[in-house]
Parts: structure tokens; C-alpha cells; sequence
């Protein structure tokens, strides 16, 4: 596997936790491999089952956070009438009390069985496919070894950020009431950055 300028930008060679060893099934093959495992998860899971549950949150995450930043930016035309101006968690439970989740659960439920259960089939029977790749490329943006390389890195530390961000931008919006650019709003006077309790 190429990883992005040899693996330099990823931490090959440096110790993630200094004074300790790197894991031994931490070699720095994997792309994003830093050698952080200080419960050792790695000597007993499949580190290519995990990689792809990793992309899939990744991936999950970076369209989650940019709904919650977007649903604060934008309106979609009629969708005041449906949801009256609800975001975040108020509309998730408008949004399951009208069905609309229900339907997603169903379609993305569907996606995965289709899809996701075959490659993981697939990455524990020990296929070359690489985790996340699904054969999808339509732009031809993996034809080169070393922008892929890049490419595969970048998704994997935006992932990691995105799951970070929603995280924080849920519980946020639980103890304020505030979207993220909502709140943003507020900060440069300090005007109520909390709701009246």
C-alpha cells in the first residue's frame, strides 16, 4: 500500500505514547497508523474491520456536521410548514413523530445490507479490497497512486475530526438550545449565549 510522502505526515517512525513500544500489529502499513493503541485493541481485532467501521463513521460524521452547520445557514422552501423552523435535536423528534426517520432507517438499512455487509464478508475473509473502497470512482480521482494516498489520509483525519465535532455540537446544542453558527452569533457582545432556564 502507498501511504501519502512515505508515511512522514502520519507519524511513521515516532512513538504515539513515548516510552512504550508500538504495537506490533501497528507497523505503520495502514494509512493514518500512529501507532495509538494504549488498551490494545489491535492485538485482538481485526484491524481491517476496524479501519472500515472507522471510514464509515468518518464519513457519516463529516455529513453530519455539515447538516448541523448548514440546517443553521439555509432553509429549504416548505420545509418551515413541515418542521416550523425546528434544527438539531428538536427536529429529530419531529422528524420521528411525522416518520420520516423511520424511512430512513429503512433505506439506509437496506443500503448496508446490500453493500456493507458483502464488503465486510469480504474484509474478514481476507480479500485485498481495501477498507472503504466500494469500487466507486467515478471522477477518476484514485487513477494516481500518490494523490490517493493523499486523498485516503485527508478522509481519515477529517473523519476523526467530524466525529469529534458532532459529539461536541450535540451536546452544545443539549445544554444551550443553540445551533453552532446560532450561538456563534452571540459571542462577540456576550448577549445570552444561554437560553433563560
Amino acid at each position: 500500500m502507498q501511504l501519502f510522502q512515505d508515511g512522514v505526515l502520519q507519524g511513521l517512525g515516532v512513538d504515539a505514547i513515548p516510552g512504550t513500544d508500538r504495537p506490533k500489529n501497528l507497523d505503520g502499513t495502514m494509512v493514518g497508523d500512529i501507532g495509538f493503541d494504549p488498551l490494545g485493541f489491535s492485538n485482538w481485532l481485526n484491524l481491517n474491520w476496524a479501519r472500515e467501521a472507522e471510514i464509515k463513521h468518518g464519513r457519516v460524521s463529516m455529513l453530519a456536521a455539515t447538516g448541523m452547520i448548514v440546517q443553521d445557514l439555509v432553509t429549504i422552501p416548505g420545509f418551515d410548514k413541515e418542521f416550523s423552523g425546528a434544527a438539531m435535536m428538536k427536529l429529530h423528534n419531529l422528524a420521528v413523530k411525522q416518520g420520516a426517520m423511520q424511512q430512513l432507517l429503512v433505506w439506509l438499512g437496506l443500503l448496508e445490507i446490500i453493500s456493507g455487509v458483502p464488503a465486510i464478508i469480504q474484509t474478514l475473509k481476507g480479500s485485498e479490497r481495501m477498507p472503504g473502497d466500494f469500487g466507486f470512482d467515478p471522477l477518476g480521482f484514485g487513477k494516481d497512486p500518490n494523490k490517493l494516498a493523499r486523498r485516503q489520509l485527508v478522509e481519515l483525519k477529517n473523519g476523526r475530526l467530524a466525529m469529534i465535532a458532532v459529539g461536541g455540537m450535540v451536546h452544545h446544542y443539549l445544554l444551550v438550545g443553540r445551533g453552532p453558527i446560532e450561538f456563534i452569533k452571540n459571542i462577540p457582545n456576550f448577549k445570552n449565549p444561554l437560553p433563560p432556564f
